[in-house]
């Protein structure tokens, strides 16, 4: 192995450990966003509602609050959540996009890390905007229990459909399928690599749309559930790394969807125990 390998292999290994050292803390502070915005949700207090159960006042504005200033509150929430919650399963598919770089071309480092940081602002950006549409459909339903008391006594089993309908779907060909293209974007029709800007920003955006497509199991749990469940969040977190980091991952995915639909069928049980 000559000097000038030598040198490569030895700036990539910096160049990694700087990455993952930076994903590390990004990861930290949006855990701890999170963390911290869940705690003061929390003392805010819930609205009790017909059917035993309580609703989050994430939904609703406060005293002087606006509906803008709610929903951008919300997405901010949403974006530091999603960060604590993907990054550790879509930081090494980041890492493979930045080699993939190097090794077609001869560009310098910091171009490589700037393009490897827009693909991954694309990805979040998409993230952001599911938030926007969760919180609008989450409000506007929220708006609706409060005006259809019969709506409000059906949510618990509503919540508990759900769920089992998210374990059918996470054991499905069509969440295998892009679940394939999170691991393997290259076999998605992500494999151009232009050095630029606006390939790395589409890169990220298409990553990030394919990701929702995979998660959209998980959203639905986590919505069903809470948005501000802490335990929910983490639990869930370990099953998107884990089903697209484990070794045996379609065996991992069975296992999940066949985990979530118990969750499901007990939350239907128990809501009809109270009605």
């Amino acid at each position: 192995m000559d000097l000038v390998s030598v040198g490569e292999s030895g700036a990539r290994c910096s160049a990694r450990a700087a990455f993952y050292s930076v994903c590390g803390l990004l990861f930290a502070i949006s855990a701890g966003a999170t963390i911290a915005a869940c705690l003061s949700m929390s003392a805010m207090g819930e609205l009790p509602m017909p059917g035993g159960w309580s609703m989050s006042m994430m939904w609703m504005p406060m005293c002087g609050q606006t509906w803008p200033r709610v929903a951008a509150s919300f997405v901010g929430m949403w974006i530091a959540m999603m960060t604590a919650m993907m990054l550790p399963s879509v930081a090494p598919v980041l890492w493979r996009y930045r080699e993939a770089l190097c090794s077609v071309t001869h560009a310098r480092a910091a171009m490589l890390t700037w393009l490897t940081w827009l693909a991954g602002i694309g990805y979040f950006a998409v993230w952001a905007a599911l938030g926007a549409v969760v919180f609008a459909l989450g409000a506007a339903f929220a708006t609706l229990q409060m005006r259809v008391p019969a709506l409000s006594h059906a949510v618990p089993v509503i919540a508990g459909v759900m769920v089992l309908l998210a374990g059918a779907l996470q054991s499905s060909a069509w969440k295998a399928h892009y679940l394939d293209c999170c691991q393997q974007p290259q076999e998605c029709g992500h494999a151009a690599l232009p050095l630029r800007s606006d390939a790395a920003l589409r890169y990220g955006l298409r990553l990030g749309l394919h990701c929702c497509y995979c998660c959209a199991s998980f959203t639905a749990v986590l919505v069903a559930i809470g948005v501000m469940d802490l335990l929910a969040m983490a639990a869930l977190t370990v099953a998107i790394t884990l089903e697209r980091l484990a070794p045996r991952g379609p065996l991992v995915v069975r296992g999940i969807g066949f985990t979530i639909v118990g969750t499901g069928l007990l939350m239907i049980v128990r809501a009809a125990s109270f009605m």
